[in-house]
């Protein structure tokens, strides 16, 4: 096997998902094997950069490619002392000074994105942030003017075609200058890499006319999967010692959970629509805490009102009311707020967003997080033959291995037992017995009666058994990883920073590497084509799309000629 190194490079390169997947990627042509090596990226964010040398393995150049102009606009304010406007040098520096064999461009896409109103996209600082597309196409012509990029991959988001259509007229006629044949596409990322999450990106192709003849090839489409085929892999969440930090269960407003708990699997706030409500109360169902008589009590409108205790909170006492006169939020009616993903189903867009009342972010787990199996935390009553005594047995998680006993209780005046205070609860204003070495719940008076319950905006982490017997949560930032295909499920990721919004932020704007692969091995075979004086390679594999086939092999005697 002959052995071929292939170089790219990429531009706006985040925390290196694209990068981890070129380097994946292993094409052959015949006895010609090409593995990629990455050359560097470009970005602006530097915790970026640096989860960009962990994943690429290779470091970045932190550069702002704005205009003075462009700067002004989105920021709203004059660059700093010694800020410059990046240049075509010093593109190529941050590529170690070689000419790639592939750029991949992957620019900011929040002015383009439908999360955003179509009102903000159209205001200077967002426009700025669009414009961002063709200067970076236009630093990377210039970088390599003499020398030109076989290829090049431009992605973003899809409506990018829509809202920044006279940007993208303006790339294709920059890039025919520099003797480019140029197609538009889009594509589904889970479909390229096998996911289990749909993501739609738009894709701009350009192959260099004269360089490179052959037909490109469409990657293999491959099935989406369920997220339970991922997340089944995993620790549960919270587990932090098994997957670490990035695997702790977000916490959530209490009427956050209750919501989550109500949604549908596989469907969002929408489905809540579908529950009776009479007189201000669930009509078919209630959520039924387990312990503390009025624990989380809603009255109705038209009842009266028991006694105001010193702290009146939901979680203490039916201080809440069920209030007849809300009305959803007009806000949501196209949403997918606190939507839930069903355990079989695939993830939608994996974005920046971080909250389950943001889009569809949460999903119906079925794995028994309160009862890992049948019998744990079971209590046999005292006139009853107990279950099979298992080796694995020994706490009382692990089956039937606790006793209703009636003798503890069952004690007379003057019983040692019956005077030392056992299960003894202490006022949160009384003082403490003597501390004894043994000192536990059940010896003596070694429990206290904490009034400090949840207010009803803290957040909390619950687990409350859904209509379907699940648990409806929030992903965690390490599942969402996983589900960009960032980290295989059995692994621990560590991204630069302590925030779960910055790391769902930088994993919401991420390349999948799995679908950067894919794309990475058609360019490799092609190049190796290329480089092998090919035009023609006979496969079952369609061409990447008609329109992207008819402008990548026709010839252009016009465009070779530049």
């Amino acid at each position: 096997m002959i052995k071929r190194v292939l170089k790219h490079f990429h531009m706006c390169c985040g925390l290196g998902g694209g990068a981890r997947g070129f380097n994946r990627a292993t094409p052959r042509v015949g006895t010609v094997q090409a593995q990629w090596e990455c050359l560097g990226g470009i970005d602006v964010d530097p915790a970026g950069l640096r989860d960009f040398e962990r994943l690429a393995g290779v470091p970045g150049t932190l550069m702002d490619l704005f205009t003075r102009d462009q700067y002004t606009r989105f920021h709203g304010a004059e660059p700093p002392a010694g800020w410059r406007e990046a240049t075509a040098n010093d593109v190529r520096r941050a590529a170690r000074n070689e000419r790639p064999d592939a750029v991949f461009i992957s620019s900011p896409c929040k002015g383009a994105s439908g999360l955003l109103s179509e009102a903000t996209s159209k205001t200077p600082k967002y426009q700025a942030l669009n414009e961002l597309t063709l200067r970076c196409i236009w630093l990377m012509g210039e970088a390599w003017a003499d020398d030109p990029v076989p290829l090049i991959v431009f992605e973003n988001v899809p409506r990018l075609a829509t809202r920044g259509r006279h940007l993208l007229d303006q790339i294709g006629k920059l890039l025919e200058h520099y003797g480019y044949a140029v197609a538009e596409t889009t594509h589904d990322c889970g479909e390229l890499g096998g996911l289990a999450q749909s993501r739609k990106r738009f894709l701009l192709v350009a192959r260099h006319v004269a360089k490179v003849p052959p037909f490109l090839y469409e990657p293999d489409k491959k099935s989406l999967r369920a997220v339970g085929d991922i997340l089944g892999r995993m620790p549960m969440p919270g587990d932090i010692d098994a997957a670490g930090p990035m695997h702790r269960t977000p916490s959530l407003q209490w009427k956050t959970w209750v919501r989550l708990a109500l949604v549908r699997a596989g469907s969002d706030w929408r489905s809540l629509n579908d529950l009776a409500i009479e007189d201000g109360h669930l009509r078919d169902l209630v959520i039924v805490p387990d312990y503390r008589s009025g624990y989380m009590g809603v009255h109705g409108w038209d009842e009266t009102m028991g006694t105001v205790a010193g702290r009146s909170s939901p979680t203490n006492g039916a201080f809440s009311v069920a209030d007849p006169r809300y009305r959803q939020s007009a806000r949501w009616n196209h949403g997918q707020q606190f939507g839930v993903v069903d355990w079989s189903e695939s993830a939608p867009t994996i974005t920046g967003q971080k909250s389950p009342g943001q889009g569809k972010f949460a999903v119906s787990d079925p794995r028994p997080n309160w009862n890992r199996h049948s019998g744990n935390l079971r209590v046999v009553p005292f006139d009853r033959a107990a279950g099979t005594v298992i080796a694995g047995g020994k706490g009382v998680q692990g089956g039937w291995q606790s006793v209703a006993d009636p003798r503890a209780l069952d004690r007379k005046p003057g019983d040692a037992w019956s005077g030392g205070g056992h299960y003894g609860v202490l006022g949160f204003d009384q003082p403490a017995g003597a501390v004894s070495a043994s000192a536990r719940y059940d010896n003596g008076r070694f429990s206290v009666a904490d009034p400090r319950m949840p207010a009803a905006d803290e957040r909390l982490t619950c687990v409350i058994r859904s209509l379907d017997g699940t648990w409806h949560r929030p992903f965690t930032t390490l599942e969402l990883a996983a589900l960009q295909s960032l980290v295989d499920p059995e692994e621990q990721l560590i991204l630069d920073g302590l925030s779960d919004s910055d790391w769902r932020e930088r994993i919401g704007n991420a390349v999948p590497p799995a679908a950067a692969e894919a794309i990475a091995t058609v360019m490799g075979t092609t190049l190796l084509l290329a480089e092998a004086g090919e035009t023609f390679l006979l496969s079952s594999a369609p061409i990447w799309v008609r329109q992207v086939a008819v402008g990548l092999s026709v010839a252009q005697p016009e465009l070779a000629e530049h």
